[in-house]
């Protein structure tokens, strides 16, 4: 066991040989690395495997022996000053290399068909392998340095991959968001590690908290400056995981492709400001301060998460606000002390998430390959329905997925979220209102987004395109910038299966063009249609990417019993949380009774059937009969004689549908003042600065053209011009008065 141990640092590592190889063959072999791009998704894949095999060993050793092992090496040393790196291997640290493992696995097998067709497929694996091995760094860092390295990686990886189809103006705005917003959180992040330095003279986690704990005890340390600088760590948490108010990165963080929103935006890297808080919950728990802001950030985001996705349209938005959501449910766990179920919450949201981003790249996907679909209409969720018999094992997973994330049992989300509505009772009944409240929303837009997708009809109108003579028709690539094209209705459709190079998971071909990205006309071409026969409808995605669906599908029906709280013997997750458990100095929770669990489930489940059968009230009937409308419209009426009750509705969906009007906010009162505060330091430097210097060079020349024709080269008109200067300057000074 010993020995196994001794070899943890290979986790971060061994990801990191793909995207080295990948630079090493581009630089030393270049065309046979580009003509073999498909092969690197094996390698890929297997070292990722080889990862997650070795941290099941080691978080089956953990459940065994209950220990903690810590491994560290000296890199600086310095008079008083000494920086040591290493690894830590305790129950938080044994979690979440699996689940970030196993995600990534299924994340990467679903990239390879998915991004078959792009010309960064190369990159598109590189990145991916870089933030695998930084998020794994961040997660077995030992101190607060060594995390902040990773944690600044994993940042980049994000903003490389929300960017990664950069020629698009919307994604390249994207990236500069969420890079821009998460500095502000990174800045503060800096500021209190450094401040818990010179407090405590540590960097390393249980040296931080002893010390901590004895200066607080012998009221030894100024504990208004300790609040202060935990509230800086806490920033960085706040902008990692899209909590409110530096959450406006992550709708638009959806830019990037799907499978990236899937990994970093909804399993991975948002979870790493959860993991921060959890990491150093011993030292925020003896600062009650920070703990009551904790929470207090975490409920708001709950709330605003749930409202803002209430009328999305863009499927991939809608999942995102619903991320944000379940990310303050976890953040509220934290500040209201429940360690556990704030990590028993993470884990089975993120399988449920990433089960639910990747059926959207799906259906995404295969709405694509409807005649006249481009990227911002394949994700508007108003213009699908009548899905399920066109892809059928995709409804199925997205189903499973949205009926976890509303929380009805036996699915994972159930029980885990059900934990953290019964702890909220104990710690505020106002917060307990609010979180149980938020629940029923989140039933309600879930199925909202499953409804608009899958049910009623398929809202294409195919007359539109080849009922009328030369159409315009523009149309934007998934994969990349497209541009404008006249189409005549004498075309048929352009089928684009003509291939060369093979998938390395599948039997289907696909071809790869060079300037996917930048060519111009349409991804797919419009044609008239003869008959029904030549109608394009969505098809089922390849096995490669359906294979990912069904693994999370089964991790979405069975990760849930990890946490079982009615029996000791099965409730693995306390068994595994011990050691940080009574870190905490908390007691371990006791299992109930069948009576007590029932008692408090009965009441999260009726309110999510509340919110599912809202939304089927309202979505499912009229989906049979309009198309392209969404219903919310019925009640959002325009004109000078609306009543109060409609002005009201206008007013919380523009409320909602325009992101509470916070990006609107920040647009104006940040981003304009300093570009205002720009504009000025350029006039100033244009006008004084430069005005200054160029009149000074203006006036010599001046001086001097006036100056030569004074010079006539006799000597008694100097004398005399000298002589005359210096009367002048004599009377001066004897007369002061001229």
């Amino acid at each position: 066991m010993e020995q196994t141990y001794q070899y943890a640092w290979i986790i971060p590592f061994v990801p990191l040989t793909v995207p080295i190889l990948i630079g090493v063959g581009l630089l030393l072999f270049p065309t046979a690395t580009k003509n073999l791009r498909r092969m690197w998704a094996f390698p890929s894949i297997l070292f990722l495997s080889i990862v997650m095999i070795f941290s099941i060993n080691l978080s089956i050793q953990q459940i065994n022996s209950s220990c903690i092992y810590q491994y560290v090496w000296s890199w600086t040393i310095n008079n008083d000053f000494s920086l040591e790196f290493g690894y830590l291997i305790d129950p938080l640290t044994s979690i979440m290399p699996i689940l970030i493992t196993t995600v990534g696995i299924l994340v990467l097998i679903y990239s390879d068909n998915y991004m078959a067709h792009d010309q960064g497929y190369l990159r598109f694996f590189a990145y991916m392998s870089f933030f695998s091995a930084s998020m794994l760094g961040l997660v077995t860092s030992h101190n607060l340095i060594q995390i902040y390295i990773f944690w600044e990686l994993v940042g980049m990886c994000s903003y490389l991959l929300i960017g990664f189809w950069f020629t698009r103006p919307i994604a390249a705005n994207a990236c500069q968001k969420a890079f821009v917003t998460n500095r502000v959180g990174d800045f503060g992040l800096l500021l209190g590690i450094l401040g818990f330095y010179w407090i405590t003279g540590s960097f390393e986690f249980r040296d931080l908290f002893e010390i901590l704990n004895n200066l607080i005890y012998n009221n030894k340390v100024n504990y208004s400056f300790v609040t202060l600088c935990a509230a800086l760590l806490f920033t960085g948490a706040v902008a990692k995981s899209a909590q409110f108010p530096l959450h406006v990165w992550l709708p638009d963080a959806m830019e990037g492709p799907t499978p990236i929103s899937a990994l970093i935006h909804a399993a991975t890297m948002v979870a790493a400001g959860i993991f921060l808080v959890a990491r150093l919950l011993p030292l925020f728990i003896v600062i009650p301060y920070i703990m009551n802001l904790i929470s207090f950030i975490g409920i708001l985001t709950v709330l605003l998460g749930a409202t803002l996705a209430l009328v999305q349209k863009d499927i991939k938005r809608g999942l995102a606000y619903s991320t944000m959501s379940q990310l303050g449910y976890m953040m509220l766990a934290l500040g209201m002390g429940s360690y556990r179920s704030a990590l028993f919450h993470l884990i089975t949201h993120a399988y449920s998430k990433a089960l639910l981003f990747l059926g959207s790249g799906s259906i995404i996907h295969s709405m694509e390959t409807i005649v006249g679909y481009s990227p911002d209409k394949s994700q508007n969720m108003v213009l699908m329905g009548g899905l399920t018999k066109h892809v059928p094992i995709t409804q199925i997973s997205f189903l499973l997925g949205t009926i976890s994330l509303c929380g009805i049992p036996p699915l994972a989300c159930f029980w885990s979220k059900d934990e953290i509505l019964n702890d909220s009772w104990l710690y505020s009944p106002i917060f307990a209102i609010i979180a149980w409240t938020t629940a029923g929303l989140t039933a309600f837009y879930m199925f909202r987004i499953y409804l608009l997708t899958f049910e009623g009809h398929l809202n294409v109108h195919f007359q539109n395109y080849s009922g009328k003579q030369n159409t315009p028709f523009y149309s934007i690539s998934l994969w990349g910038k497209g541009g404008s094209k006249r189409i005549n209705k004498n075309f048929r459709l352009l089928k684009m299966n003509n291939s060369k190079s093979s998938s390395f998971f599948s039997k289907k071909t696909c071809r790869s063009d060079k300037n996917v990205r930048n060519r111009v006309g349409p991804f797919i071409t419009i044609v008239h249609f003869e008959n029904k026969k030549d109608y394009s409808y969505p098809s089922e995605s390849d096995n490669t990417m359906l294979f990912p669906l069904l693994v999370l599908g089964i991790f979405t029906l069975f990760v849930g019993s990890l946490g079982i709280p009615f029996n000791q013997e099965l409730d693995i997750l306390t068994k595994w949380l011990t050691p940080s458990i009574n870190l905490l100095h908390q007691k371990l929770n006791d299992s109930i009774n069948w009576y007590e669990f029932l008692k408090g489930a009965i009441f999260s489940v009726s309110i999510a059937y509340f919110g599912i059968f809202i939304a089927s009230f309202l979505y499912k009937p009229i989906y049979s009969s309009f198309k392209n409308f969404d219903l919310i419209n019925l009640f959002v009426k325009t004109g000078p004689k609306r009543s109060l009750w409609d002005k009201i509705l206008n007013g919380l969906y523009n409320w909602s549908y325009n992101r509470a009007y916070i990006d609107a906010f920040y647009t104006t009162s940040l981003t304009g003042a300093v570009r205002g505060l720009a504009q000025l330091t350029h006039f100033f430097d244009c006008r004084v600065i430069d005005g200054i210097t160029n009149g000074v060079g203006v006036m010599s020349f001046f001086v001097g053209e006036g100056i030569k024709y004074v010079g006539g080269g006799r000597i008694s008109s100097y004398l005399f011009f000298y002589l005359s200067c210096v009367s002048i300057l004599l009377l001066g000074l004897y007369f002061p008065v001229f």
